[in-house]
């Protein structure tokens, strides 16, 4: 266990009386407040939405506490800075923190966390928009919520126009979603492909969210860890893709994958969010990233979308109040205009682009005459609104960020042809107990 968490854990019995007490003493409201979390996306949100239309006290200065999410530096600061909570004055507490979906259940059972129901005054009817995935990832043990989110994340596969007309005859969404629409259909595809001169992935991690987001069982159970069958679906999947030149032998995030989908690029697709085409795909599509996003920069343009073989959800980012927070009906105003008001979920999805947290929201834009540039001016939220109601969250466990990232980084070898299987499995389950020692093989 990091020291961060055992910190946590340690100090959770002394902070809960505070928090608690806090919670239902009426108090005037702080003059500061203080928000942390790793990079701009919340910040724009906050200041477009909340912000510039007036809805900020005038009173009040924003303090942004911004760290950078790699190698865990985020969430151990985090987890310092809430232990110290306490003793902090009033205007140096963290007010609200940002989580994502990988770590979120490491702060939903601890008293570090406001119930947005009963402690910031969220109703239920405010509440009955937002996807039950979003909400079941945040609710702890007693059923009270513990953050809320402006995104929904269901994910689905971006494919270039041009390369599926060349493999497949066609470009439409609805076409290729018939040929795509399981695994197998999708391995054929994968073959015809290879056989015109391309890659149906970039590489060995590409594929790895929608088979760990559809796993039927926690991938820890009783202190020892649970493979799921949908686990290893991926790891026989990515090897023989690997061995048959199906991917490009690309690891995600890499210069090579994103090469993969530039002007010299052969990648068919990539799997990913809405937040993956806008804030990834986008840039990567184009020769002059200097240039304007426009078709014909590229590949800019010559992109579609359709649902793949599988629903699942990758990413996402929720808003949590900190106990000790003196500002909870500030709070309660930020989180019900960012997560609840459903023109502003519109809005936020026609201007930033995110793929929101609120079904009517989605229902409208999908029925409307919205168009994505990118995508060759498709409206593409109407498959990602039939994912988003599929997917279920009732398998996470707070191990899944370190379990996901150690399979990945294991494996890789093993579909490199540098390791046999068993060494790959012997090499993740010594990488894994190091990371967890109290976990057992």
């Amino acid at each position: 266990m990091k020291k961060s968490a055992m910190l946590l854990t340690a100090a959770a019995s002394l902070f809960v009386l505070m928090s608690c007490g806090q919670t239902k003493t009426k108090q005037a409201e702080g003059k500061v407040l203080n928000i942390a979390c790793w990079n701009d996306e919340f910040k724009e949100r906050f200041t477009d939405f909340f912000v510039t239309k007036g809805l900020l006290p005038s009173d009040v200065q924003v303090n942004w506490i911004q760290v950078a999410n790699e190698n865990g530096v985020y969430q151990n600061m985090l987890d310092e800075l809430l232990v110290k909570q306490k003793d902090l004055p009033a205007d140096k507490k963290i007010d609200l923190f940002l989580v994502e979906a990988d770590y979120a259940l490491k702060y939903v059972d601890t008293p570090y966390t406001l119930d947005v129901r009963k402690d910031i005054g969220l109703k239920d009817e405010e509440l009955k928009q937002q996807y039950q995935y979003t909400k079941d990832i945040m609710t702890d043990s007693n059923g009270a919520l513990k953050g809320v989110s402006w995104q929904a994340c269901p994910g689905g596969f971006i494919y270039r126009r041009s390369i599926a007309k060349a493999v497949l005859g066609d470009d439409d969404p609805k076409v290729v979603q018939q040929s795509l629409r399981s695994w197998e259909r999708f391995d054929h595809v994968a073959e015809k492909a290879k056989a015109a001169g391309y890659f149906m992935l970039s590489g060995y991690d590409d594929a790895f969210r929608v088979f760990s987001d559809n796993i039927t069982e926690p991938l820890v159970k009783n202190n020892k860890i649970n493979i799921s069958p949908s686990i290893l679906r991926w790891i026989s999947q990515t090897k023989k893709y690997t061995d048959n030149g199906y991917n490009n032998r690309a690891n995600l995030w890499s210069e090579e994958s994103k090469k993969g989908a530039g002007p010299e690029g052969k990648v068919f697709g990539y799997f990913g969010p809405a937040w993956f085409i806008d804030y990834v795909l986008a840039d990567a599509s184009l020769a002059y990233p200097d240039g304007v996003k426009e078709k014909g920069n590229g590949t800019y343009g010559d992109w579609a979308f359709c649902k793949g073989p599988k629903p699942f959800s990758w990413g996402g980012t929720w808003i949590c109040a900190a106990a000790g927070t003196d500002n909870p009906r500030l709070i309660h105003d930020i989180m019900f205009t960012l997560t609840c008001k459903q023109d502003v979920m519109e809005a936020i999805a026609k201007e930033a682009g995110d793929f929101t947290n609120n079904t009517d929201a989605m229902k409208n834009i999908a029925s409307s005459d919205y168009q994505n540039p990118f995508l060759g001016g498709q409206n593409h939220i109407q498959p990602f609104l039939e994912n988003a109601l599929s997917i279920r969250k009732d398998c996470a466990s707070p191990y899944d960020q370190g379990i996901s990232e150690k399979l990945q980084l294991c494996f890789a070898p093993y579909f490199e042809g540098y390791m046999t299987e068993e060494q790959a499995w012997d090499y993740f389950y010594k990488e894994i107990t190091v990371l967890y020692p109290q976990l057992q093989r």
